[in-house]
């Protein structure tokens, strides 16, 4: 019995498999949203995060490269700049998440 691999309490699997991350990804159900800002420029912001669970700054520079826009992470949320709500919910799908109307 000498393996002194973790197990995890979630999952009952090793924890090097990293399945309690995407279990994390799986259950939280993330919104997607344009709001206008000053001058009439658009801002997607992304929330629902359970930010035990997500590296928000990770993320926010995923989605920052995939689409070529600057943002931030504000109170929780993600916000990029433009409008990029499709391709948002299309990144995020990619990367475990289930994203809501």
């Amino acid at each position: 019995m000498g393996d002194d691999k973790e197990i995890s309490d979630v999952s009952g699997l090793p924890d090097e498999l990293g399945i309690d991350e995407d279990l994390g990804r799986a259950e939280q159900r993330l919104t997607v949203r344009k709001e206008e800002r000053t001058y009439g420029k658009a801002v997607t912001i992304v929330e629902g995060f359970d930010e035990t669970s997500v590296d928000l700054q990770d993320l926010a520079s995923d989605l920052k490269s995939a689409l070529a826009t600057g943002g931030t992470v504000d109170e929780g949320r993600i916000e990029l700049q433009g409008d990029h709500g499709e391709r948002v919910r299309d990144v995020l799908g990619e990367k475990g998440f289930e994203v809501g109307e």
